[in-house]
């Protein structure tokens, strides 16, 4: 089946049974993950099925022999981006929060995607630095602050956020409910929810 035709197939189906990749990325205690999670669990009530590829538990099972060199990261994504285009082709709604801290990386997720007639979205978790050092879900800045790492994302290692992003979503003075809610809304207005 070629490209075009899979694109096709996917248009007949309902919005329950059409697969995609939502990429959220965003620096890390953005809130991707829980964002993710919310979604995920909206659209399992409405039929959807949905997995929730976690960045962390992705380098945990997956890339566990990686580092953080751009050349890892960027491998990491690669790795990540093809699981998900693989569920997504099969009609799954795989929401992934991952940093992919390159526009180069994402993109060529992305154009795999496009390659292979599959939904991509970039959704661009748009929480400022401070906002994320407070929240510090995993005490990641405290430890960089601390010196007791280095290149941590967005603060002495290079966070590339996207230009064009299909969404931008702002979370801050926003319920998680909220911010999921107009990614629901967002992607019925695409024809996936």
């Amino acid at each position: 089946m070629a490209a075009g035709d899979t694109a096709d197939a996917a248009l007949a189906a309902a919005p329950s049974e059409r697969g995609a990749t939502v990429w959220l990325t965003g620096l890390p205690s953005a809130g991707k993950t829980t964002l993710a999670r919310a979604l995920a669990e909206r659209l399992r009530a409405e039929g959807h099925e949905v997995e929730v590829l976690d960045g962390d538990e992705i380098r945990e099972f997956l890339s566990s022999g990686l580092g953080f060199t751009r050349e890892d990261r960027h491998t990491n994504v690669q790795r990540i981006g093809f699981v998900a285009g693989l569920l997504a082709s099969h009609g799954v709604k795989a929401l992934v929060p991952v940093i992919a801290p390159y526009a180069d990386s994402r993109a060529a997720v992305r154009a795999r995607h496009a390659a292979a007639g599959t939904p991509f979205l970039e959704i661009h978790v748009a929480t400022p630095v401070t906002l994320c050092s407070a929240r510090d879900v995993k005490g990641l800045y405290a430890k960089q602050a601390a010196g007791e790492i280095s290149g941590l994302t967005g603060v002495d290692d290079p966070y590339e956020a996207p230009e064009s992003p299909e969404l931008r979503v702002q979370t801050q003075s926003r319920s998680v409910a909220e911010s999921a809610a107009e990614l629901h809304t967002f992607l019925t207005e695409r024809g996936l929810a």
